[in-house]
C-alpha cells in the first residue's frame, strides 16, 4: 500500500512541476501595456469609439500601477493624456493626445519592464512621433489607412 501511495505522490509531483514550468513560459504583459496596444490598434483602424474605450481602460490601469513603477508626475501625465483621449470622439484630437501619451509611455518603458515580450518603439517621420508596438510590422496609428505602413522600428525595448 505504501508503494502505491508513494507512486501516486511521485506522479502528482511530476505533473505539478510540469505545470509550473509551463506557467513560467507564458508571456506576461502589464494591463497598462495591453490597454495601450488596444488604443493604438483602435487609432490604426480609425475607430474613435474604440479608442475612447481603450483609453478609459488605460486610465484604470495607470491608476492601478504599483507606486514603485512610475513617479507621481509620470503617472499623472499618462492619466491626463489618456483621459483626454477617452473624453472625445474627435479622431484628430485623439491622435494628437496619443503622441504625448506615447512619448511618456516610451520613457516609462525604458526604465520599467512592462512585459516579457519585446516592445518595439516605432517612429513616424511624417508626424515626427513615436509609438510602442508588440509587432515589428508598421501599422501607423497617426494616419491610419492613409499611411498605414509609414514608419520604422527605432528600438526594441
Amino acid at each position: 500500500m505504501k508503494k502505491i501511495f508513494l507512486l501516486g505522490a511521485f506522479i502528482a509531483t511530476a505533473f505539478i512541476q510540469q505545470t509550473f514550468a509551463q506557467d513560467s513560459t507564458k508571456t506576461q504583459t502589464s494591463p497598462l501595456l495591453t490597454s495601450y496596444y488596444a488604443l493604438k490598434d483602435a487609432l490604426v483602424s480609425s475607430n474613435p469609439n474604440a479608442a475612447a474605450i481603450s483609453a478609459a481602460a488605460f486610465v484604470k490601469s495607470a491608476d492601478a500601477l504599483d507606486r514603485g513603477m512610475a513617479t507621481p508626475e509620470s503617472r499623472s501625465a499618462l492619466v491626463n493624456d489618456a483621459t483626454a483621449i477617452s473624453q472625445t470622439k474627435d479622431l484628430k484630437l485623439q491622435r494628437e493626445k496619443f503622441a504625448t501619451l506615447s512619448a511618456n509611455l516610451v520613457e516609462l518603458a525604458k526604465t520599467v519592464k512592462l512585459t516579457t515580450e519585446p516592445v518595439y518603439q516605432q517612429y513616424c517621420p511624417m508626424k515626427k512621433e513615436s509609438w510602442l508596438s508588440n509587432d515589428k510590422a508598421i501599422k501607423n496609428p497617426y494616419y491610419g489607412s492613409a499611411m498605414l505602413t509609414c514608419g520604422s522600428v527605432k528600438a526594441t525595448l
